[in-house]
């Protein structure tokens, strides 16, 4: 794995977090996943992949407690992928990843997903694979859910299962405040309070419209697992609300939480934030990304 003159030995990208702007989940399909159809958008918000080639076993290495260094790992998971469709044995290595978390866990953030996207574009370049995006949106869409969204990046509407992904025109530059309260949420647990809440007939949560800047309208800010957390978990709608009085155009649950975010005018983020501090919760002031600005992140 020495590599040829042009494959680095170093890469460092800084793949961004995301909200959902919108997600709406259907009923549980054949092969126990929902049926999802959701806005995404990238925000600031970012954690630093440093990816070096060296010979050796295949190392993920990351100081934040918690953090899998094995395979529990979704860059574990990633690399996986790409050393099998590369056609070789065994498992990866000749590669150390050192992964700086800025994105918080069990956030709804798609922290994990990021970096497994950032780890199959840093991979593909250091171990001289010569894969194509088209290859690399195949992989992430095995790895995970959310992980072919951070190839394309910007504003973007998934589908399926959320993995099948198109592009939308970026929408205008706004500020983004993101509460994170002390909890964190499972994905497998939010989708099954939403299941349990619905075969109780349990009320949605609304939603709000949102100027984004695009000449065919808003977008309809909202989460249909929102409510259910917040029924377990009532800190959520706090934080909604909290947000709304601040003068968020929106706000909501993002993902399958428990971070909520809160849309405000841009260069109006650091004001709100410093009124929404809170010993119990964490405050991070952020922007939305356009596409352009999502994938240069993400070194492509």
């Amino acid at each position: 794995m020495a590599g040829a003159p042009d494959v680095p030995r170093v890469l460092v990208l800084s793949p961004p977090a995301k909200i959902n702007l919108c997600l709406r989940v259907g009923a549980v399909r054949g092969d126990g996943f929902h049926e999802v159809r959701t806005i995404l958008q990238s925000v600031s918000l970012s954690d630093t992949i440093r990816v070096t080639r060296r010979r050796g076993p295949f190392v993920i290495a990351c100081r934040t407690p918690g953090v899998p260094s094995g395979r529990d790992n979704l860059v574990w998971r990633a690399a996986d992928a790409l050393w099998r469709a590369c056609g070789r044995d065994g498992e990866p290595r000749d590669v150390r990843v050192q992964i700086d978390k800025r994105i918080p866990a069990a956030a709804g953030l798609g922290g994990g997903s990021a970096d497994a996207a950032a780890a199959l574009v840093a991979l593909n370049r250091v171990w001289g694979a010569g894969r194509s995006l088209r290859d690399l949106l195949a992989l992430a869409a095995g790895v995970g859910s959310d992980v072919p969204f951070f190839l394309h990046g910007g504003t973007a509407l998934g589908v399926d299962r959320g993995d099948e992904v198109y592009p939308l025109a970026d929408i205008a530059r706004a500020g983004v405040v993101i509460l994170k309260p002390a909890f964190g949420i499972r994905t497998a647990d939010a989708y099954r309070w939403l299941d349990e809440d619905r075969a109780r007939s349990a009320a949605a949560a609304g939603a709000q419209r949102l100027e984004v800047g695009w000449s065919h309208g808003t977008v309809e800010v909202g989460n249909d697992l929102q409510a259910p957390a917040a029924r377990r978990h009532p800190e959520i709608q706090e934080m909604v609300a909290a947000c709304l009085r601040e003068g968020a155009s929106a706000a909501a649950m993002t993902g399958s939480g428990s971070a909520v975010f809160g849309v405000f005018p841009d260069g109006a983020g650091p004001r709100a934030a410093r009124r929404l501090r809170r010993p119990d919760w964490l405050v991070l002031v952020a922007r939305t990304l356009s596409r352009q600005e999502a994938v240069r992140r993400m070194g492509l």
